[in-house]
């Protein structure tokens, strides 16, 4: 009886054994604990500037050889240049011979007096009866700007053609207008600021401006001056003697002009090149 129990017991201890692993404990909720959701910030578009005109530039700012670099961008502004120095030559005889005719006491052809009229309004010369004085005037204000200065103004200013008022308005001479929306609004221009950066259709209307501005803009009156004495003097009209008459042209003054000097001289090679 005793050993029948006895085996009754191991049975069981052996079969609780068997099945004990299976024996799940009471069952154990852990707290999930969510990360917080990350508000989702708005991605800032940026936008890119189009262009105000549709004239199709160089992609100045991807030429990596220096030397390429200025034969590219001169080789792009030189022939506007050149073109409007052309023009003023032309309506510079048209005054000439007017004058020379006047000194002979001769009367004016009215194909004359029309082409003199429109001289003098462009240049704002004024309402005149054409005589040897306002001629001689004339002949002070409608003259050429030497190519060596334009060109290094314009790559001073546009950064080589590079700047955004080049890229974006064509403006490749730094040139300001005070008329709301007729340019680009500097982006660090002051709050009290009204002004814009002038925006031009064709590199030409840009060229014909900045020419327009030296020959009239009481700012540049040194300017024409000394151009009017290297004339009379039958000297050569050579930019680094213009230079100082742009004291005006740009807040840094002196060194600004300096500047102008060294590139002029450093780029001598170029100038002439076809």
């Amino acid at each position: 009886m005793l050993r029948n129990l006895l085996k009754l017991v191991i049975a069981v201890v052996a079969i609780y054994g068997l099945i004990y692993p299976f024996i799940q404990p009471e069952e154990v909720i852990e707290e999930v604990v969510e990360a917080p959701v990350q508000e989702q910030l708005p991605v800032k578009k940026v936008e890119v500037e189009k262009p105000l005109h549709d004239v199709e530039l160089p992609d100045f700012a991807n030429i990596k050889d220096v030397r390429a670099k200025k034969k590219a961008f001169f080789d792009f502004i030189k022939p506007h240049v050149v073109k409007e120095n052309q023009a003023i030559l032309q309506q510079r005889a048209s005054i000439e011979i007017a004058l020379m005719m006047l000194q002979f006491e001769e009367e004016l052809t009215p194909t004359q007096v029309k082409k003199l009229d429109d001289i003098f309004a462009y240049y704002r010369l004024g309402d005149a009866d054409y005589t040897v004085e306002s001629l001689q005037n004339a002949l002070i204000h409608v003259d050429i700007i030497p190519k060596e200065l334009a060109l290094m103004q314009a790559a001073n200013e546009s950064a080589w053609g590079t700047s955004r008022f080049a890229r974006i308005g064509l403006n490749f001479f730094g040139q300001w207008c005070y008329k709301k929306g007729c340019g680009l609004v500097p982006k660090r221009r002051a709050d009290e600021a009204a002004h814009e950066v002038a925006a031009f259709k064709s590199v030409r209307a840009s060229v014909k401006s900045y020419f327009r501005n030296l020959n009239t803009h009481n700012a540049y009156t040194e300017l024409r001056a000394k151009r009017a004495q290297l004339r009379a003097e039958k000297k050569p009209i050579d930019a680094t003697e213009l230079t100082a008459g742009l004291l005006s042209y740009s807040e840094r003054g002196d060194a600004y002009i300096e500047e102008l000097n060294d590139m002029i001289r450093q780029n001598k090679a170029y100038f002439n090149e076809e």
